[in-house]
C-alpha cells in the first residue's frame, strides 16, 4: 500500500532503510552536540572558547569541500557513507572514553571536533547526492522534507534525552550513546541495493572538475541567488550551537536540562516546517518559500535579544526552527532539481560549504561579540545584519536583467 502524498519517498525500499537508520543515528548526534557544548562550558567557562570549538568543527568545510564534492562524483556513494559513519562512531567513542576517565581536556575536545569536521566534509555531499539515486527527482522534495523532519525530530528527542542523561549519569553517557547509534545507520547502509554509482570518467583533472562546478554555480542566476541567501542565513542566523547554550546559562539561568529543552524547541519547530514543505507537492518550491522564512528567522533572532523568560525563548525558538527548516530544505531542493546529474556531487559540496562551511565565521564572530558585549548583543547584531542582507539580496534579484 503506498504512503500518503507527503510521505511518498518512503515507497522506495532503500530510502526507508536509509531513513530509519539515520533517525537512530541523528538522535545520538544531537545528544553529543548538547554534551559537547556543555562539556566545553564546564571545562573553560568561556563563550569565546565555545565559539572556537564551533569554528574548528566546521573549518574543514572551508578547506576541503570542493575536493570532497569532486571525489563524491567519482566514488561509489554508499561505500563512502559507510566509511564516514564508521569514522564518526570512533570519534564519539574516543570523546566518551576521555570524559568517562576524567582525563578530558579542552584540547582533546578541539582535536576531536576538528576530526568530526573533516569526516563530515566528506560525508555530507555523498549522503545528499545519494538521496536522489534512491528516490528519483519526482520524489526528491518528499525525501528532503522527510530527511529534514528526521533531522529535526532527532533534535527534539536528542537534546531532551541528553539533558536528562547528563544530569543523572554524566556527559560521557551522551557520547557513548552516540557511538552506539551509528551501528543502526551502518547496518541499514549494508542492506541497501543502490550503490550510488559514480559518473563515467571524463579524463579531466580534479582541479578542472572543481572549476567546472564553480563556473556553473556563478553563471546560473537562480543557483547564485539561493547560495547567496544561504550564506547570509548561515553566518548571521544559524549559530545555534554557540548562542543557545549561552542564552540558557547566561541569560535564563538554566542548567543542562533547560538547555536541552531549548534545543528541543528548535527541533519541534523544524519538524513542523518539514511537514509543511512536504505538503507543498512535487518539484521546485517557489522562491517566496525561501525568502519569507529567511526573513522570519531574522526577525525572531532579533526578538531573542530582549527575552528574559524561559517560555518566551521556547516560543521564539519554535518559530526559528519552523522558518529555518523551510528555508534550508527549500534551498536544498531548489539546487538539486536545478543542477545537472553529473554536477550534483559538486553542487552539494558547494551547498554544504555555504551552509556549514561558513559556520566558523559566524561561530567565531558571535562568540567574540557575546564575550565582549553580552549575549543579547549577539542576537541583536546577528538578526539585524541577517534581515538587512536578505532584503537587499531579494531586491537585487527582483531588479535583475531578464534574458
Amino acid at each position: 500500500m503506498p504512503f500518503p502524498r507527503a510521505l511518498r519517498a518512503l515507497d522506495h525500499r532503500d530510502f526507508r532503510l536509509f531513513w530509519s537508520g539515520q533517525l537512530v543515528s541523528l538522535v545520538g548526534t544531537w545528544m553529543q552536540t548538547v554534551g559537547q557544548a556543555w562539556l566545553v562550558l564546564e571545562l573553560t567557562n568561556s563563550p569565546f572558547k565555545l565559539g572556537v570549538i564551533g569554528t574548528l568543527q566546521f573549518s574543514p568545510m572551508l578547506l576541503l569541500s570542493f575536493v570532497a564534492g569532486a571525489m563524491t562524483d567519482r566514488l561509489p556513494k554508499r561505500r563512502v557513507v559507510i566509511a564516514t559513519q564508521t569514522a564518526l562512531l570512533c570519534q564519539a567513542a574516543a570523546l566518551g572514553v576521555l570524559t568517562w576517565s576524567g582525563h578530558v581536556r579542552y584540547w582533546h575536545v578541539a582535536v576531536l571536533a576538528t576530526l568530526f569536521g573533516v569526516v563530515t566534509t566528506m560525508d555530507l555531499p555523498a549522503r545528499q547526492s545519494f538521496i536522489v539515486e534512491m528516490v528519483g527527482k519526482e520524489d526528491l522534495l518528499s525525501a528532503i522534507a522527510l530527511n529534514s523532519a528526521m533531522f529535526n525530530g532527532a533534535r527534539v528527542v536528542g537534546p531532551a534525552v541528553a539533558g536528562l542523561l547528563i544530569a543523572r549519569l554524566g556527559m560521557a553517557a551522551a557520547f557513548f550513546a552516540n557511538a552506539a547509534s551509528f551501528l543502526a545507520v551502518i547496518a541499514a547502509l549494508l542492506l541497501l541495493h543502490a550503490e550510488g554509482r559514480p559518473r563515467p570518467p571524463t579524463g579531466r583533472t580534479m582541479r578542472e572538475e572543481i572549476v567546472e562546478g564553480l563556473v556553473y554555480a556563478t553563471r546560473t542566476p537562480l543557483i547564485a541567488f539561493v547560495l547567496s541567501l544561504l550564506f547570509v542565513v548561515s553566518v548571521c542566523l544559524l549559530n545555534y550551537n554557540v548562542m543557545v547554550p549561552l542564552l540558557a546559562r547566561e541569560v535564563l539561568g538554566q542548567g543542562a536540562q533547560g538547555f536541552g529543552l531549548l534545543m528541543a524547541a528548535l527541533g519541534a519547530g523544524a519538524v513542523g516546517g518539514a511537514a509543511t514543505l512536504a505538503a507543498l507537492g512535487r518539484g521546485r518550491p517557489p522562491l517566496a518559500a525561501l525568502v519569507i522564512p529567511a526573513a522570519v528567522l531574522a526577525v525572531a533572532t532579533l526578538a531573542l535579544a530582549a527575552v528574559r523568560h524561559f517560555w518566551v525563548a521556547v516560543a521564539l525558538l519554535l518559530v526559528m526552527g519552523f522558518s529555518g527548516i523551510l528555508f534550508m530544505a527549500g534551498a536544498n531542493t531548489t539546487l538539486q532539481i536545478t543542477v545537472p546529474d553529473e554536477l550534483r556531487g559538486r553542487m552539494m559540496s558547494l551547498y554544504m560549504l555555504v551552509f556549514a562551511g561558513v559556520t566558523p565565521i559566524g561561530a567565531f564572530t558571535f562568540g567574540a561579540i557575546t564575550a565582549a558585549l553580552g549575549v543579547p548583543a549577539g542576537f541583536l547584531i546577528g538578526g539585524t545584519l541577517g534581515l538587512v542582507s536578505i532584503l537587499a539580496l531579494t531586491a537585487r534579484w527582483r531588479l535583475r536583467p531578464r534574458p
